[in-house]
C-alpha cells in the first residue's frame, strides 16, 4: 500500500513540478538568477521530501511549492518595472577586458582569476588574447566575448560596447559615459531625430557607424 502511495505521489509532483517551472518562466539552467536557482533547489527538496513523507498529508506539502511559485512570479513582474531591482536579482554584467585591455580590478572584485578567463576564452574558440576586444563577465557566470575583428573601429575612433543608452524611458548615466556622451548631448541627438520624450522610448543604443537605434514604447 506505501508503495502504491509513493507511486501516486510521484506522478502527482511530477506534473506540478512541470507546471509550477513552465508558469515561472522559460530560462536556460545557466541564465538562472540567483534568485531563480534559489527557488528551484527548494521546490526540488520540496518535491523529494513530498514523495519521501508519505505520513504528511501531500495538500500540507504542495503549499510550499507554489508559494515559492508565486514569490518568483511576483519578483519577475515587479523587476520589469523596477531597474533597480532587476539588477539586485539578476546582478548586472562586468567587464573584464576592455578596449584589448584586462581589468585586474574587475577581475579581483569578481573573485574571478586568469585561469577562469583563459578557460571561458578555449571555450568561446579564442586562441589569442590579442583577439579579444572586449569580454563581459555575465550575471550568469558565462563570458560573453566580442573579438576585435568584429568590432572594428570606424574613421579612427576606439570601438566601444553596444551598451543600451535608455531602458524602459530611462537614462543609462554609466553606459552615455562608457560612450563618451552627457545627456545633454544625447538629448540633443535625439531631438534631431524627432524624439522630444525620452520616457516613450523602450530601447535605445549606439549603431557601430555611430547611429542611433531607437526602438519606441507600444502604445
Amino acid at each position: 500500500m506505501e508503495l502504491f502511495t509513493i507511486i501516486i505521489r510521484t506522478l502527482v509532483i511530477y506534473v506540478v513540478i512541470l507546471i509550477v517551472f513552465r508558469l515561472m518562466g522559460k530560462r536556460e539552467i545557466g541564465q538562472l538568477s540567483i534568485v531563480d536557482f534559489v527557488i528551484s533547489l527548494m521546490i526540488a527538496e520540496l518535491a523529494v521530501m513530498t514523495i519521501e513523507n508519505v505520513k504528511v498529508p501531500i495538500s500540507h506539502q504542495l503549499i510550499p511549492m507554489f508559494l515559492l511559485m508565486s514569490i518568483q512570479i511576483s519578483l519577475a513582474y515587479i523587476s520589469l518595472k523596477s531597474q533597480g531591482l532587476r539588477k539586485l536579482i539578476d546582478g548586472k554584467p562586468s567587464v573584464i577586458i576592455r578596449q584589448g585591455k584586462i581589468d585586474e580590478k574587475e577581475m579581483s572584485k569578481q573573485r574571478y582569476n586568469f585561469d577562469d578567463l583563459l578557460l571561458q576564452l578555449r571555450q568561446k574558440d579564442i586562441q589569442y588574447m590579442s583577439d579579444v576586444e572586449f569580454a563581459i563577465l555575465e550575471p550568469s557566470g558565462d563570458l560573453s566575448v566580442i573579438r576585435k575583428d568584429s568590432n572594428p573601429s570606424i574613421d579612427g575612433k576606439p570601438s566601444f560596447l553596444p551598451l543600451p543608452l535608455i531602458l524602459d524611458g530611462k537614462i543609462q548615466f554609466e553606459h552615455i559615459k562608457e560612450i563618451g556622451e552627457t545627456e545633454r548631448g544625447l538629448r540633443k541627438e535625439l531631438r534631431k531625430l524627432g524624439y522630444y520624450d525620452v520616457e516613450k522610448i523602450s530601447f535605445c543604443s549606439l549603431n557601430r557607424d555611430q547611429s542611433f537605434f531607437v526602438d519606441l514604447k507600444d502604445e
